[in-house]
């Protein structure tokens, strides 16, 4: 006997507003999405009335730290706080002892994913052997079990080294994904180097080591015909080289985070709850974000979900290491500060956190029947606020503790198994 749920007066968000709809799983699987549905006798029953319904979300860039640094996250307490987020699938960064840049390498990440992960985790392999940034990896040998590859943490810092990276990837049909960062203009920053760091005594890191890097990755992007996807941009500049070579064709999407659309360097507190890389940049460069997201320049979001322990991240801006945790607040903070206001609307957030970041990468999942029944609840009405004791993350620093938002995930399900009922 088949095994079937029935989510039942589910809200779906469209371009014409909100309609209701019944979903039908059978044995993990969609099989019919309909206004109303009648209830097969042995099915059970979800009551989603007045409750958002999404297929799962994916994030493009995230950390679980496994294998080599368990005491920041792990496989599953990631996956399991992407669960709680609303996400069915992640993609994990590379900045892992040992590094994934050869196939037995990556095969001890795909083994503790296999046996540990309660969502979709997908790993990128690195671009250069160790992340040293200078010998290329053999994209051929990874690229079946790699979903793309970078180097994140770090920017590739020459040209040549680039070059040969994007040729072999254009030769082999696989994705770059760049962390743009040149070593050469950062002097020992560590926060934006703007009006607060001054202010302060602090050292600042400049907006060209972000924006320098992608000029120069662009135009190789464009002159080999590698696809090209840059991670976490923070500045206007960015964003507006971005839209120029995707008007002149290159093969470029990009991504930017929940906290570069809500905060700026104004908002910084002398916490390392507030410290990651990119640091939050001026409000100038965050409303250039913005109208990336509202023209189509910027194709995702992404959370950089990057945990570390309470000791670590209570050093201060200075001393804390780079990274926040994200998973588990993104949805919420958008939705109150991006859609409620009216700046996106609900449908493009949506499209943002799920369907589109699938696209770039070719990620299956869609609300269609026959497809996995990767899905998520959320109450739009409910105030509640973000305590990072809550978490499922074993990181806690967020620069978001404290908020009031909307928008609380409150099943998800991963092929048709509930991996998250809050």
């Amino acid at each position: 006997m088949a095994d079937r749920i029935l989510i039942s007066k589910a809200q779906l968000a469209d371009n014409n507003g909100l309609r209701i709809v019944d979903v039908l799983i059978e044995d993990g699987r969609i099989a019919l999405v309909a206004d109303m549905l009648p209830a097969p006798d042995d099915a059970r029953i979800i009551n989603a009335e007045g409750l958002l319904l999404s297929y799962g979300f994916c994030d493009l860039h995230v950390h679980f730290r496994e294998p080599g640094q368990e005491a920041k996250e792990t496989i599953r307490t990631g996956s399991m706080a992407a669960a709680h987020g609303g996400y069915t699938t992640v993609c994990t960064m590379p900045n892992l002892s040992p590094a994934p840049d050869a196939p037995d390498t990556l095969a001890i990440e795909l083994q503790r994913i296999h046996d540990t992960a309660v969502v979709e985790v997908l790993p990128y392999a690195t671009l250069t052997r160790a992340r040293a940034g200078k010998e290329p990896v053999d994209m051929a040998a990874l690229k079946h079990q790699a979903v793309a590859f970078s180097d994140d943490g770090s920017g590739i810092q020459t040209d040549e080294v680039m070059r040969a990276l994007m040729r072999q990837a254009a030769e082999e049909g696989v994705i770059i994904a760049a962390h743009c960062e040149d070593n050469t203009l950062l002097h020992g920053g560590y926060i934006h180097d703007g009006d607060y760091a001054r202010r302060h005594g602090h050292r600042g890191i400049c907006s060209e080591s972000e924006w320098g890097q992608i000029a120069r990755d662009l135009a190789i992007a464009l002159e080999t015909g590698c696809r090209y996807h840059v991670c976490h941009i923070s500045t206007k500049e960015s964003v507006e080289l971005i839209r120029r070579y995707k008007a002149l064709g290159a093969k470029v999407t990009c991504e930017t985070g929940p906290h570069y659309l809500t905060l700026c360097d104004e908002d910084l507190q002398e916490e390392g709850r507030y410290k990651m890389n990119p640091p939050l940049r001026s409000a100038e460069d965050r409303a250039a974000l913005i109208a990336g997201l509202q023209d189509g320049t910027i194709d995702a979001i992404a959370t950089d979900h990057a945990p570390h322990t309470a000791e670590e991240k209570s050093r201060g801006l200075e001393k804390s290491p780079f990274g926040i945790v994200g998973l588990e607040t993104a949805f919420p903070i958008l939705y109150t500060h991006l859609v409620l206001p009216g700046i996106i609307t609900l449908p493009q957030l949506i499209d943002l956190l799920c369907q589109r970041p699938r696209k770039i990468f070719g990620i299956g999942g869609s609300l269609q029947p026959g497809q996995p029944a990767d899905l998520t609840l959320f109450d739009l009405i409910h105030e509640y606020t973000i305590r990072s004791a809550d978490f499922l993350s074993m990181g806690k620093a967020t620069p978001f503790e404290g908020w009031t938002v909307k928008g609380r995930c409150v099943l998800t399900l991963k092929d048709g198994k509930e991996v998250y009922r809050g």
